[in-house]
Order: structure tokens, then sequence, then C-alpha cells
């Protein structure tokens, strides 16, 4: 069974179509990077999967269902640009407000959901950090505590969306070992989506790539290529590989890097923030 199936899925947002007759699918316990330039539709896809974006055309199913808003099977960790560091609570009191189900509105917890809330830290390596206010800690750690509230209630797939973003590589990489360490040791299925493939690119069991309405998914030396990734920008693209990296290049413009620093400028501008709980 599949932990996360499109099949013929059109997404239609005004009267553009972010997918167009998509069909892929996740394997149960499969870590897959998701990556596409700037409005390739990474978010909405994960939205999609949600129950929060209507289909056009085709079907959605997680693990075997149709999609439906609220299953408790998916953790999702939206993007975070740094707003929640203003906020005057410490890491545990933030991972607690997702287990009440409610946005920083605090009741009594239970002992199971004290005990449930010390083990997604603990999976995530952050019980320590936990006991320190949000805005104290770096970015990198902020989304360690951010990635353990998507785990609360033990979900068997989880969507993250580029929780790589503004952190320094030592960060990237130590989020990126948490995700594969998660996706090993609780057979937990992983689309984690990102702007550049190669803090990805050791972990990942499969890539699936966005572009010009299409999707693409497989081993990373069969969909990064220039055939596959000039179709699916709609340009002519060379990759270059070097050792264990990938460039992605347009012309003398690298594609992927370019794309993260136009993200990083655009999150900087107009800074915002999601709690990364449940959907």
């Amino acid at each position: 069974m599949s932990a996360l199936s499109f099949d013929q899925a059109t997404i239609r947002l005004g009267r553009r179509d972010i997918l167009s007759g998509a069909s892929f699918s996740v394997r149960e316990g499969e870590f897959v990077g998701m990556l596409g330039a700037n409005g390739a539709g990474k978010t909405t896809l994960m939205r999609a999967a949600l129950g929060l974006v209507p289909l056009a055309a085709g079907s959605i199913q997680v693990l075997g269902r149709p999609v439906a808003r609220g299953n408790p099977a998916i953790g999702y960790m939206p993007q975070n640009r740094g707003a929640i560091s203003a906020l005057r609570l410490t890491g545990w009191d933030v991972v607690a407000s997702a287990a009440l189900g409610r946005r920083f509105g605090f009741a009594r917890l239970d002992r199971a959901a004290r005990r449930e809330i010390d083990w997604a830290l603990d999976e995530v390596g952050a019980r320590d950090l936990a006991r320190r206010s949000i805005g104290e800690l770096s970015g990198g750690e902020r989304q360690r505590v951010l990635l353990s509230q998507a785990l609360l209630g033990r979900p068997r797939l989880l969507l993250l969306d580029e929780p790589l973003i503004s952190l320094d590589p030592a960060h990237q990489k130590s989020v990126v070992e948490i995700a594969r360490r998660i996706c090993d040791d609780l057979k937990v299925a992983i689309v984690f989506s990102a702007h550049e493939l190669n803090p990805l690119v050791n972990a990942i069991d499969r890539v699936l790539y966005l572009g010009g309405g299409a999707a693409v998914i497989g081993p990373v030396e069969e969909v990064v290529t220039a055939p596959v990734l000039s179709r699916l920008y709609g340009a002519e693209i060379e990759v270059v590989r070097v050792k264990d990296r990938y460039f992605v290049m347009a012309g003398d413009v690298e594609v992927e890097r370019e794309a993260h620093r136009h993200d990083e400028a655009h999150g900087h501008a107009h800074d915002h923030d999601h709690d990364g709980a449940h959907a």
C-alpha cells in the first residue's frame, strides 16, 4: 500500500494548472525529497494531500483512503520563516499547544499527553532545548522543536514543507539526518520539500521533481538529468555532477541556488509563521 498516491490529479489555482493529470506514489516508510522551482506547486501539493486544496480532476489517496481534511495519519510541518521566535513561550509550550489542538491556548494536560510530548521531543533530540524560550533557539533548533510537533499522534506520513529555509549548512545537515532517522526508526513515509537537492541527496530514497504542471519521481540519477529537467522547466537545462553534488544550470545560472536566494529574500520581506502541528 502507498502512503500517498496521486492518480491523474489536476490542481487548478485560478486559470493555472499547478498539476495537470499527475500520477505518482510514495511508498510506506520511504523518504522522498520534493524539488521544483518557485511556483512549481510544492506547498500546494502538500495542502492538497491534507484536503485543504480541492482537485479539479483525478484523486488522491493517503494510506489507501481518499484524502480528507484533518487526517490524523498525516503529520504536517508548514513553512516557518521566523515570526515564532517572537513568542514568549518555551519550546515545550509550543509543542503542547499542538497537543491541545488549539493555537497557543492552554488547558491542563494529562499524564499521557505529557508523555507523548516528551516522546516527540526525544525523537528529534530536543527535550533539553524545549526548556528554553523559543526565541532563544537558533533556526535549526527551532526547526527540531517544530518537527516534534508534527510527530504528535504518531503519524504514518510526514509532510515537511521547506524545513531548511534560512538554515546554515550544519543545521541543514542536522535536520536532514533527524528526518532520515525518523523515517528508519518509526517507519514513517516522509515527503520533504526543498529548493536545493544537495542537502538531501545522500539521505533520500527517491526524488519527486515538479515543473510545468508535471511530476516525475524516481532515483536521483534518473530524474535529475538534462532531458527530464529541461522538459519540466520548459527551458534548456544542463545537469553537472561532481561526486555527490548536482548543479542544475540554465546557461550560467545555477537554477536551484537562484531560487533559494529569491525565496529567502521573499521570506524576510514578508515574515510570517505557521505552527507545525497536524492539519
